[in-house]
Formats: structure tokens, sequence, C-alpha cells
């Protein structure tokens, strides 16, 4: 294979303007110009893509960069082109005669880099003409999507050897931001890259802060962040469509330049919001996974995630995407349990494999969010790579929790791997250690063991800390060959053998962690509030729910006073954004409320602090347009829920929503069906002469023996309907 005589690191400052490479990039390249298979693991923002580049400007013919993303190749191409290389892509956005062109000039030899996706590689004609090309070696990007045990598996990924030899006897580079060990051994094998020069790059960025939050007033907290950070360039991912739209609105009517990005989106609105954020005509993107994937953008300040993500992998890339440039890189985090649930129920229609893979995938994200321990040292640990000590730069570093002593407990845990034969992975082993009974405790007899039930008066999420705890500090080791399954390594043993005094961090407890900043909200607003209008305001709501011979709540609930106290709206739009009021409640209640405001802050001479309201959005989802639409319709709920594909709870929270926004619905012909009248009147009689319409107190009075939560969730929508809208 010829290779051009000028050297590389010419070429590096002729093309690309830099005079040095950074960390394995010129051995990765030249590994790769001397025709051998090569596999890169390098993180996100460390130069991944200049290993293919770079060679491919330096060997004669073209290299062929087989890459996931349209939006990955067009950034790239866009960015080479600037470079003055001729980079090309094949893909569906090109019509019939652009392909061609791209063809012509592929075979003629000007085109360097040519840019395709696994899909377009599998049909004929493409096959056909690169053929008749001078290949000079294959690029797979984003190679993690070749593994089923990775968390972005991709079927077609898994062709792309039988279609390399199609094409010719070709060296691969194979390279990745995230590979565990497992996902590692997966991709050389179905590559058959087992004889490949690795180069594996340390994961650790060392200037990406990590912090996870527990979700509460989640909205509000991001607009302070980013309004705290004004200026600065941030991605903000969310799991679906529809709460990317939601959240890209949100931060727009708080005056945050934000666009959002989906798929769903036509591609040319999706390509001139990508290019807005580059081109800082954006300071945020509110997006799905898709984005950012090979988007180089340097100054990214700061990454949040609203939604738990599917995988530690998932979670990893997407932060890598924040402080490329070395400098300021925040990871910001909003974690809650009811993700990880909603997402287990996303993988139920898969294939088993599949299924069992994403549990355990969601199960390490939610060990990473609950555990105190270094956030740095549970990424590099999940990578295979050991980092000995607390970085100082991290949540949980700077607010380290409690520890306790855990000789015993570890010890137990240790015994447990130990007695049932390395075999098992930690659901199992915490059963054994509660003693709870289940269909693989039964059949391998490990009831009989000696550990069976030694740890019942500790819970599961106890035992769990305690064996993730062990994995991360080296007393067991993942087994790569069996994927879930732990193994007791050497400094376990011996610990068995010499126990000594070892402590660990207790875990975080974000139920409570979430009750003490309720607490904390109610106190500040209690102290926050003006006294004496909320005094004004309550006489107002007695007296007027007194004429209407309604419960003081059905009109405003005491937070929606307290903030009227704090914020001072004095016109319908700043009524309606006050929070559990809505433009519905404001057309039938407001009017006396936003009088007495009005006099009240003319007579006192009171500046209004509207500045501290976090603006909502009028929701216009086609969703609640549908579901308003079916219910006059009187359809069934169950129908609904399944013709937009989610569960009754969602439904139910989304129609609760609806009502709370002002809205009248009537959902007896749904309600006659499930409670006869008499038991119908006993709840409106409950919410009628109640203090609030908490559901967990409406739970307690009333008793599940009777009543079921979804029946007295919809009981409560009825009642709301018919006096508060």
């Amino acid at each position: 294979m010829l290779v051009k005589q000028e050297s590389l690191k010419d070429k590096l400052k002729e093309v690309f303007g830099y005079s040095q490479f950074r960390g394995n990039q010129e051995a990765i390249i030249e590994n790769i110009m001397a025709g051998k298979n090569t596999f890169v693991i390098m993180p996100t923002g460390a130069g991944k893509s200049l290993c293919y580049q770079l060679p491919a400007l330096a060997m004669e013919g073209t290299a062929i960069v087989i890459s996931p993303l349209i939006a990955l190749m067009k950034n790239q191409v866009d960015q080479l082109n600037a470079f003055g290389v001729n980079a090309q892509f094949l893909n569906s956005t090109l019509s019939k005669a652009e392909m061609n062109k791209v063809k012509r000039e592929t075979v003629s030899g000007e085109v360097r880099l040519l840019y395709v996706a696994p899909e377009s590689l599998t049909k004929e004609e493409t096959l056909d003409f690169l053929k008749q090309a001078k290949i000079s070696f294959v690029a797979i990007d984003e190679a993690h999507c070749i593994s089923e045990w990775g968390h972005d598996f991709r079927p077609e990924y898994r062709k792309i050897r039988g279609i390399i030899d199609n094409i010719g006897d070709l060296p691969i580079i194979a390279l990745t931001a995230t590979a565990t060990p497992k996902v590692q051994l997966d991709i050389q094998k179905n590559l058959q890259m087992d004889d490949a020069s690795v180069f594996k790059s340390s994961f650790n960025r060392t200037n990406l802060y990590y912090e996870v939050r527990p979700k509460h007033n989640t909205k509000k907290q991001v607009i302070q962040y980013i309004k705290k950070n004004k200026g600065k360039s941030g991605i903000i991912y969310c799991l679906s469509r529809k709460k990317v739209e939601e959240i890209a609105e949100l931060l727009k009517v708080n005056d945050i330049k934000a666009l959002p990005y989906h798929a769903g989106l036509d591609s040319h609105v999706r390509m001139a919001n990508q290019d807005a954020f580059l081109n800082e005509d954006a300071d945020v993107i509110v997006a799905t996974i898709a984005f950012g994937m090979g988007i180089d953008k340097p100054d990214v300040r700061f990454v949040i995630h609203y939604d738990t993500p599917k995988s530690i992998e998932g979670y990893y890339q997407e932060t890598g995407r924040a402080g490329r440039d070395g400098l300021e890189g925040n990871c910001l985090m909003f974690y809650s349990y009811d993700d990880i649930v909603k997402l287990e129920k996303f993988s139920k229609d898969k294939p088993v494999t599949e299924r069992d893979n994403s549990k355990l995938l969601l199960q390490e994200m939610a060990s990473y969010a609950d555990s105190a321990v270094c956030r740095r040292r549970q990424l590099l640990h999940y990578f295979g790579e050991t980092y000995d000590k607390d970085c100082g730069f991290c949540d949980n570093c700077v607010h380290p929790k409690e520890k306790f002593e855990a000789q015993e407990e570890l010890v137990l845990a240790l015994k447990a791997v130990v007695q049932t034969n390395q075999r098992f992975g930690m659901d199992h082993l915490v059963h054994v250690l509660t003693g709870m009974k289940d269909q693989y405790v039964d059949s391998y007899s490990h009831d009989q063991l000696e550990v069976f039930g030694a740890g019942k008066e500790q819970d599961a999420a106890f035992w769990n800390s305690i064996i993730r705890q062990a994995l991360l500090f080296n007393f067991l080791e993942k087994d790569i060959e069996n994927f879930g399954t732990l193994k007791i390594s050497e400094k376990g043993e011996n610990f068995i053998q010499s126990p000594h005094p070892i402590k660990f961090a207790k875990d975080h407890n974000f139920d409570e962690e979430v009750q003490q900043e309720e607490e904390k909200e109610e106190t500040q607003a209690s102290a926050g509030h003006d006294a004496v209008l909320f005094d004004m305001l309550k006489a107002l709501r007695k007296k007027l729910a007194k004429d209407m011979n309604l419960p003081p709540y059905v009109l405003f609930q005491d937070p929606s006073l307290k903030e009227m106290a704090t914020t001072y709206p004095t016109t319908r739009e700043d009524l309606a954004h006050i929070a559990g009021v809505g433009m519905g409640k404001v057309q039938k209640f407001g009017k006396p409320f936003l009088e007495l405001i009005a006099k009240y802050v003319e007579e006192n001479d009171i500046v209004t602090a509207a500045d501290v309201v976090v603006k909502t959005t009028v929701n216009k989802s086609k969703l609640k347009i549908y579901v308003i639409q079916q219910i006059d319709k009187k359809m069934d709920l169950e129908e609904i829920a399944s013709s937009k594909g989610i569960t009754m709870p969602e439904l139910i929270e989304e129609i609760e929503h609806i009502c709370y926004s002002g809205t009248k619905l009537n959902l007896d012909y749904y309600i006659n069906n499930v409670l006869d009248q008499d038991r119908q009147q006993e709840v409106i009689d409950y919410f009628m002469s109640a203090t609030s319409d908490n559901m967990a107190l409406a739970i307690k009075e009333l008793g599940t023996d009777d009543y079921t939560e979804e029946d007295l969730r919809l009981m409560r929508i009825k009642f709301l309907s018919k006096y508060a809208n």
C-alpha cells in the first residue's frame, strides 16, 4: 500500500492546523497506515476522528467511514470541506443526481473520505460501485453499536464484517468512546479482529464535574441553572420527543435562546437548529440522544440530563460533549427511580436476551445515581479502569455522605458469592442474603446455604449497596464471559480469611432528600411571602368559597396563594403562570383576586417581582388535544391509553394536567361503569369536606379495600372538573 512521503506532522499542521498529536493519535495512525487492524477506545473529545481522517489524506484511495447518524456525517463532512478536503456522504438525504455525482468522484479517486450508513452498505448498488473504487481502509465509527451487550445496539452493525469482505481485503479501524471490557470483547469477536492492535486511552475527563440531583421542581431548577450560566452553551437531554418540545418551549418563554432537536423534526429544521447551536445563534439545544454524536463543539459548558439515561455508556458519552476544550464542563443529571421503571416498561416487548441486557444496564444506571461513592471512581471502574482515590470534583466528594462500619456485611456478601459458586449476579445474591425464595434459589437449593437469610435484618437496597461497593473496591469483579455474573477477586478471598475494619458510604435516599427539600421550601415560602397580602387573599378565598358553598382549596390552594403573595401577579397571564392555577381557574375565580392584588400593589407602592416566576407554557401538545377529543367522544380510557402506547397511570396523569390547567372534562361515562352512585357520592362528599385534594390523605381516609388509587384519582378529576373548572 503506497503512502505519501511527507511526514504526518506536516500533514497535521497543513490540513488541521495542529503542531502536535494528542495521546495515542500518532501510534494509531501509523498502525492503520501499516495496513494493520486497529481498535481505538478513546473518550469523547480526545480526538478520535483525526485517527482515521489523517491517514485517509496520507494514503492513496478513498477511506470508507461507516457512521450511524446523518447529523454526524453532515457535521464531519462540513468540517473537512472547510479544511479543503473532498469528503462526501452517501445517505437518504441526497437526490439520485447527487448520489451519482458522489459515486463518480469516488471511483475517479477525488473523494478522500466517504461517509456511509451501515444500512446503505447493504444495498447491492453501493457494493458494486465500491468494488470499482480504490479503497484504502474502512473506519467503523461508534463501534459499540455492534455489541448486543452495549447501550446502543444496532443489528445492521453486526453485518459489517461480511460486507467488508465482499469489497476486498481491507484493514479496519474500529473506534468507540464507550466500551466496557465485555463490549470490547464482543466488538473484536464480531469484526474478527482478535489480532487487532488495541489503543485504549484513559476514560478520565478531569475537567468534568459530575452531579446527580433528585427530580424535584425540575423545570424550575433547570431554568435557574441556565440563567446562572447565562450566555454559556449547553445541551439538555430528554428521553422523548414530546419532552424535548415541551422543555425547549418552556426555556423560550423564560427568555432562554433554546431550540429542539429530535428525529421527528423535518430534516431541514433539524439541521438548521444544529447549525444555530454550532454558530452560537442558540445557547441551549434540547435533544434526544440522537444529538451530539461526532458534533465538534468544544465550548459546551454544561450537559443536563432531564431524564435518567438508559445506561452508563450513554450517560458517559453524552456528558463527554461538555468541555471538550479542556475547560469548564458541568454534568448535571436529574434522577428518579420512576424513570428506571418507565424505561424497563419500554423494553418489555423486546426479545428476552435484549430485555435482560437492558435491565442490567438500567440497574447499573440506578446504582450510579444512588451511590454516594466518588462519581469518577464509579465511571472509570465501569469501563474497566482502576482509580484508587476520590476525585474531590463531584457532588459525592464535595458533599460526602455518612460512612458506616461494613466489615461483617462485606464478609457475608463475599461468602454469598463463593457459596453460590461464582455463577450469579447481584439480584440472586441479594435474594440469598435476605432469605428470599424464588425459582432459582429453590432449584439450586441455595436455601440450604450457610449464608441464606444471614442478612435478613437489612433490606435489598442495603445489600445492593454493599455488593456494588465490594465491586468498586475490587473485592469482587465482573465475569467478562458471562454478562452480569460476579466473581470473587484475590483481594476478596484474602478479606474472608483476614477481615479488617472497613467503612462504606451510605447510599443517597432521594425520597428523603426530596422531603427535606419540600420542608425547606415550605419554611422559605412561609418566610418569603408577603404575610399581610397572604392573609388578605385567604380571607377573600374563604368569603368566596362560602358564597359558592365550596371548600376553599377548590378555588386556590395555599401554595398558590403564597406564590401570589410573593410575585404579585396583576394580569390574567401572570396569574395563570402561578403553580396550580392555569387559565381555566383564572377565568372562573381570578377576577376578585387580581383586583385585590392590584389595589394592594398600588397602595403599598410595590415593584412586582415578575422575574422570580418560572413562566410555564400553555401546553398545546397533540396528546392533550387527542385525549380531550376522545373523552368528548366517550372513548374507553383503556383504549385511549392503548392507542397512544401509554399506561393507564400515565393517561390519568395526563388527564390530571388537563384538569388542573382549568379544562372541564366529563368522565361519567367511564366512572359509572367502575363505581356505583353511592360510592361516587361518598368520594365527592369526602373531597367536599377535606382541607386539600392530597391523594395520600384520600387513600388513608377512604381505604384501599373499597377503592383503588385509580378510582380515587378519577373521582378527584370529576370533583375538580365540576367545582373548580
